[in-house]
């Protein structure tokens, strides 16, 4: 078994980066997931999300306005290309499944 990655989630309302990248350090995680929850399209009570993957590395992605399973299937690609290796088949495979039963969410 390799070594255990730490991701992270930032739910922000201001100074969504800042918070985020002060997170990432204080908890010594791998990935942060910025998410700015002040927006209309974004966050808890709409099925959308508009984050940034920061690494704790120094890589930064922002990702445009997707669903959260697009948001939650980018985070498994982050974590096939840092391991190597294929998580998953599907969506529906079980590391697919774990994201979304975590989350709340349902398929697309």
């Amino acid at each position: 078994m390799g070594r255990r990655v730490f991701i992270g989630f930032a739910a922000e309302t201001e100074r969504m980066l800042a918070g985020a990248r002060r997170k990432l350090a204080e908890k010594w995680l791998d990935l942060i997931v910025a998410n700015d929850v002040s927006r209309r399209d974004a966050g808890f009570e709409v099925n959308t999300n508009r984050v940034t993957l920061m690494e704790a590395s120094g890589g930064v992605r922002v990702l445009p306005l997707m669903t959260k399973m697009k948001v939650a299937a980018r985070i498994l690609d982050w974590l096939e290309a840092r391991s190597g290796q294929r998580l998953r088949k599907t969506m529906g495979s079980p590391a697919g499944v774990g994201l979304f039963i975590a989350s709340g969410l349902k398929p697309d």
